[in-house]
């Protein structure tokens, strides 16, 4: 059966021609279009050096969102909690939900900057991933009062204030998420290492003050056309600047879905291609819905994460718009039973 909740991932991508500045106002715009449309989150990424992403201040960019929208949850998808002391992260999630009451997530990852350069000028290394679970707990600390790593250090004005936090599911994170009795969001891939990781989670969870029970966010790409094959070009540029990062080094901003068709591929290019594109759900609302249906009661999923971009901003939206509709975001009864908790 379908959870209520459904959710949009925007990683601030930058399209062929498009300033970054410009990419940061259409994700501010397309948060309030995706308030408008009933999806119950909205969250923002965090990258480096990258070209083709805007995206790389999430709790920023995240102030901006809450800004311009009403009632959709706003955060991050998330904060890489190797890169940032917890201190500073706790203190950014503390004056975001100050500001913005009962209105913020914090979703925190373990990834670091995927080349030397970009770790050594964030301050981290590669053995960072390994303090995650200490950082995790000393970041939630500053929210609970029970701070034991710096005794009398205080982030104000986190402390005291329910900020929900999410663990982006990443090898050991989920263990992390587990013992701790957080939420979980994992990605949904080819194959069942997702639910093996699932099963992991929910036989290991502790239940704790933030969560009484294992919750599950599944992040998924999905394109929803008038038919399969207009929804599974929806997903040609961002399958194509995948593809040349794989092969080339480098993630550039998206491309028209109509050009990157055409090119001509080298095999390897093409490899990587097809690589991309394989296990994303696409297809007309009937099927994509019914494709989510699966995939809820595999998984038994709580909410669904969706992230999903193209070239064109009007046809990405109309593909929100599609599932929206598809999965009843419309519905009042349903809308009401997804802001029933958090």
């Amino acid at each position: 059966m379908l959870p209520t909740r459904f959710s949009v991932l925007d990683r601030s991508l930058t399209r062929q021609g498009q300033t970054e500045a410009q990419s940061l106002r259409d994700t501010v715009r397309f948060a309030q279009q995706a308030e408008a449309l009933g999806y119950h989150r909205f969250w923002v990424s965090e990258h480096h050096s990258v070209p083709g992403v805007a995206g790389s201040a999430p709790t920023v960019l995240a102030a901006a969102v809450a800004a311009a929208t009403s009632h959709i949850r706003v955060g991050t998808g998330g904060v890489m909690l190797p890169n940032h002391r917890p201190l500073v992260v706790a203190e950014q999630f503390g004056v975001l939900s100050a500001l913005f009451p009962n209105r913020i997530d914090m979703g925190l990852g373990r990834s670091v900057g995927f080349t030397t350069g970009i770790r050594r000028a964030l301050g981290a290394d590669k053995d960072a991933v390994e303090r995650f679970g200490a950082h995790l707990t000393e970041l939630l600390g500053y929210f609970t009062g029970d701070q034991d790593h710096h005794p009398g250090v205080h982030a104000h004005p986190a402390e005291g204030l329910r900020v929900p936090p999410f663990v982006l599911a990443n090898g050991p994170a989920a263990d992390h998420a587990a013992d701790l009795g957080l939420p979980l969001v994992i990605a949904v891939h080819g194959g069942d290492r997702w639910l093996q990781a699932l099963d992991r989670y929910r036989t290991r969870f502790r239940p704790s003050t933030w969560s009484p029970r294992p919750y599950v966010i599944a992040a998924v790409t999905a394109a929803v056309g008038e038919t399969p094959q207009q929804a599974q070009r929806l997903l040609a540029s961002e399958a194509w600047s995948t593809a040349y990062s794989r092969t080339h080094g480098e993630f550039p901003p998206l491309r028209p879905a109509d050009e990157v068709l055409a090119l001509d591929m080298s095999a390897r290019e093409r490899a990587f291609f097809e690589e991309a594109l394989a296990g994303q759900v696409h297809g007309t609302e009937d099927e994509v819905a019914a494709t989510l249906d699966t995939l809820a009661t595999r998984g038994e999923v709580d909410e669904f994460l969706i992230g999903m971009s193209t070239y064109d901003r009007a046809e990405m939206l109309d593909s929100y718009r599609r599932l929206a509709h598809a999965v009843g975001l419309t519905n009042p009864a349903r809308q009401e039973r997804a802001t029933a908790h958090v």
